[in-house]
C-alpha cells in the first residue's frame, strides 16, 4: 500500500496542485457555454464543438510545438467556422436574401380559429443566386438534387433556390466532418 502510495505521489500527487488550478481554470472558460447549453437540437453540439475547436486551435497557436502547427490551427478555425454555419443554418437559408414575401394570414371560417397562410412575392432575383452557383443549379434541374422527391417544376425558382440552399448547407456539415475524420488525431500538442 505504502508503494502505491509513493509511486502515486512520484507520478501524479506532485502536480496536484497544477492539476486543480488548470480544472477551476477549465470550469470557469466552459461556465457560460455550459450554462447555456440545453438538449434539445444540435445547435448546442456544435456550440461545444465549435468552442473546443477554438480553445485547441488558440492552444496550439500559441505553442506551436509541432510540424505544421499554423496548418492544424487553420484547419480547426475552419471547423469552428463551419460548426458556426451549421448552427446559423447560413447557406439553408441564404435563398432568402434573394427574395421578399409578404405574408398573409387568412381565416378559414366564420369564427376565425382557423386561419390559412397566403404568401406574395414582392420581388425576387433568383436568378443572381443561381448564377452565384451554377453547378447546383444544374444538378437541381436534372433532378440530382431532390430534397423531396417529388417532381421538380422548372419553373418553380423558389422551390430551386430552395434545394440549392440545402443542398450547399449539407455540404459544409458533410466538409466539416471530413476534415475532422482525416484530420482530428493530428490535433494534439
Amino acid at each position: 500500500m505504502l508503494g502505491r502510495i509513493q509511486r502515486w505521489w512520484k507520478f501524479e500527487g506532485k502536480y496536484l496542485h497544477k492539476d486543480i488550478y488548470k480544472g477551476v481554470k477549465n470550469i470557469i472558460y466552459w461556465l457560460p457555454t455550459i450554462w447555456k447549453d440545453r438538449d434539445w437540437d444540435q445547435h448546442y453540439i456544435y456550440e461545444i464543438l465549435r468552442v473546443k475547436l477554438e480553445k485547441q486551435a488558440k492552444f496550439i497557436s500559441e505553442r506551436g510545438c509541432h510540424v505544421d502547427a499554423d496548418r492544424d490551427v487553420e484547419r480547426m478555425l475552419l471547423c469552428a467556422r463551419l460548426c458556426k454555419i451549421q448552427q446559423e443554418d447560413l447557406y439553408g437559408l441564404e435563398y432568402a436574401d434573394y427574395h421578399d414575401i409578404k405574408y398573409d394570414f387568412i381565416p378559414t371560417d366564420e369564427t376565425e380559429q382557423w386561419y390559412t397562410m397566403e404568401d406574395t412575392v414582392i420581388w425576387e432575383n433568383y436568378q443572381e443566386y443561381f448564377d452565384k452557383y451554377p453547378r447546383q443549379y444544374k444538378r437541381v434541374l436534372a433532378g440530382e438534387i431532390n430534397r423531396y422527391n417529388k417532381e421538380i417544376d422548372k419553373t418553380d425558382k423558389k422551390r430551386i433556390a430552395m434545394e440549392i440552399a440545402h443542398e450547399n448547407q449539407e455540404r459544409s456539415r458533410i466538409l466539416l466532418f471530413k476534415i475532422m475524420e482525416q484530420q482530428i488525431e493530428r490535433w494534439w500538442n
